[in-house]
């Protein structure tokens, strides 16, 4: 998966959890999705718009049978979707998904597979301003998801960081999604 397609995919709240629900057989249609996510309709119609535009998810195609499934993972979207299942799985329970809903901590934990400068990971995401960073950074080392080193080998020291536990897993699955785009 590359990067600007995965800062856009947890670019909305409710978009991963919505991938690994249908990866695991949670029919796809509206209302068994949104009591599976607990998202308001609002929230989750958003986030399945979204998954719509980045081609991940389509609307099913023609009338039927009123238990038809009203969306379908794309190819693209079935592998994104295996991700999204392996990455919540890493992470169970409210308090790991409500740090993975928010925007920045799964591209962050992608780029810190080896140590990584704080300068390195911002130019790896693009758009993300310092504090956005600094902040996601902070929640995952709170966390113990990722692990900050101070390298004193130069002459300026300067800290490093790394994904670590839980980190390292979520770290692993987008890697295994890399190789299957």
């Amino acid at each position: 998966m590359d990067m600007p397609l995965l800062v856009k995919l947890t670019s909305k709240a409710w978009s991963l959890k919505t991938l690994a629900l249908l990866h695991s057989g949670v029919p796809g249609r509206q209302a068994p999705l949104i009591a599976a996510t607990t998202a308001s309709r609002s929230a989750f119609a958003t986030s399945l718009e979204h998954l719509i535009q980045l081609g991940l998810l389509e609307k099913n195609p023609g009338h039927g049978h009123p238990l038809r499934p009203e969306f379908r993972l794309t190819e693209q979207g079935k592998v994104v979707a295996a991700m999204a299942h392996r990455i919540l799985e890493a992470a169970p329970g409210e308090d790991g998904f409500g740090i993975l809903k928010r925007s920045w901590p799964v591209p962050v934990l992608a780029l810190t597979e080896a140590p990584s400068r704080f300068s390195a990971i911002r130019s790896g995401l693009g758009a993300i301003t310092d504090r956005a960073l600094s902040r996601s950074l902070g929640m995952l080392e709170e966390r113990e998801w990722l692990q900050r080193e101070i390298d004193v080998s130069q002459r300026t020291p300067f800290p490093t960081y790394q994904a670590v536990n839980a980190g390292q897993i979520i770290n692993r699955a987008i890697g295994l999604s890399l190789q299957g785009l």
